[in-house]
């Protein structure tokens, strides 16, 4: 949902400052303010926190929700092509 910081400023009655404070960081939001923003954004207070995380436990869970409702087969595929890239990119550092 690409919403402008203006735009979730105006649903959310602060300023585009206090969104943008928020977003970069210098700012943490209440956790009502974080349930606020789940609901503009259609998604779960979870994948709110955890989506652009750098911390290894968040993308795990991060690919946990992506792999909710794949059948086995597919999960195998894409746990196969995931050791595939990995694999390549071991090989690149030893380069």
């Amino acid at each position: 949902m690409g919403l402008s910081q203006e735009r979730v400023a105006e649903i959310l009655g602060i300023s585009r400052e206090a969104v943008s404070r928020m977003e970069t960081g210098v700012a943490v939001p209440s956790i009502v303010r974080i349930a606020e923003l789940a609901e503009i954004f259609e998604c779960s207070i979870e994948e709110l926190i955890t989506k652009g995380s750098s911390r290894q436990i968040d993308q795990g869970r991060q690919l946990a929700m992506m792999f909710d409702g794949l059948s086995q087969e597919h999960r195998a595929v894409i746990l196969e092509a995931i050791g595939c890239l990995i694999n390549g990119l071991s090989l690149n550092k030893l380069k």
